[in-house]
């Protein structure tokens, strides 16, 4: 049995590994006013950066369409034999939910998982149900496996401001930072579909160190993942700083996407973990 995965932009998946594996992924339409985007194929990371300094206009996102999912549902099946589709938190947004209704319409084996989580949390979950799925475990035990790590794979983030995540309606517990956060760097994390409070930090230097860390204290890692908004000089720093606890080879480092970027705003860093 032949097995394709199926994810989200959201994921944030780097092209070159979703190509190399496989890996459809799905876009998720960003608004900026009247106009639209699909994120990942009409407006690039770097254009939607400077929109998002310049443009007084907050953008906005919507999930991808039941049709949209129909199409790649079809298209992908026609090299396969079933397919796993995972995605980011549904307490989130409503992908997972449009990715279900469109299993409705299309008569074929097709698993929807929601991943609990999002930007490169919901990646690593992608790939590795990607590698389990050349190496030719079939539906039910990619399921397995995706249920077995769901609960150990975890985004973590520094952010420079929480405006982003108040302003679209993402911010979840972290409410609870808002209004003390005079020239501080939270760390948040979205774990089991929720924004998650994790520390107040002074500085970013300290905020970065408290990451590294945090990362430590989670014991062997099975993948890592650094992502980054407009920092990239703050990515790879973190990646050195990574490398004793993981080979910096095998960290996935990527470039945090419009769908997710428009809640978190310029100037963050991050990295999602699986562990063992």
């Amino acid at each position: 049995m032949k097995v394709s995965i199926v994810t989200d932009s959201t994921s944030d998946l780097p092209s070159s590994v979703a190509e190399e594996l496989e890996i459809a992924v799905v876009p998720v339409s960003v608004q900026f006013g009247d106009r639209v985007y699909k994120d990942g194929i009409d407006i690039s990371t770097d254009t939607f950066y400077e929109m998002l300094k310049t443009n007084p206009v907050l953008p906005k996102t919507s999930a991808p369409s039941i049709g949209t999912f129909e199409e790649v549902y079809r298209e992908v099946s026609q090299k396969c034999d079933a397919i796993v589709s995972i995605h980011i938190a549904s307490k989130l947004s409503a992908t997972y939910d449009s990715a279900r209704l469109a299993c409705s319409n299309i008569n074929f084996p097709i698993s929807v998982i929601d991943s609990e989580t999002a930007s490169m949390a919901c990646g690593l979950l992608a790939i590795t149900a990607a590698k389990a799925a050349i190496d030719g475990a079939n539906t039910v035990e990619i399921e397995r496996h995706l249920r077995d790590r769901i609960p150990r794979t975890i985004t973590y983030g520094v952010f420079s401001t929480l405006d982003y995540l108040l302003k679209g309606g993402r911010i979840g517990r972290a409410q609870a930072f808002v209004g003390s956060l005079l020239k501080i760097s939270p760390i948040l994390a979205i774990r089991n579909g929720d924004v998650l409070p994790v520390a107040r930090i002074r500085t970013r230097s300290k905020a970065i160190d408290r990451l590294c860390d945090i990362v430590r204290e989670l014991g062997e890692i099975e993948a890592l993942s650094v992502m980054r908004t407009t920092t990239p000089e703050d990515a790879e720093d973190l990646v050195n700083r990574l490398s004793p606890l993981f080979p910096a080879e095998k960290i996935y480092r990527t470039s945090i996407g419009p769908a997710i970027a428009t809640y978190i705003g310029p100037d963050a860093v991050g990295i999602s973990v699986m562990w063992k």
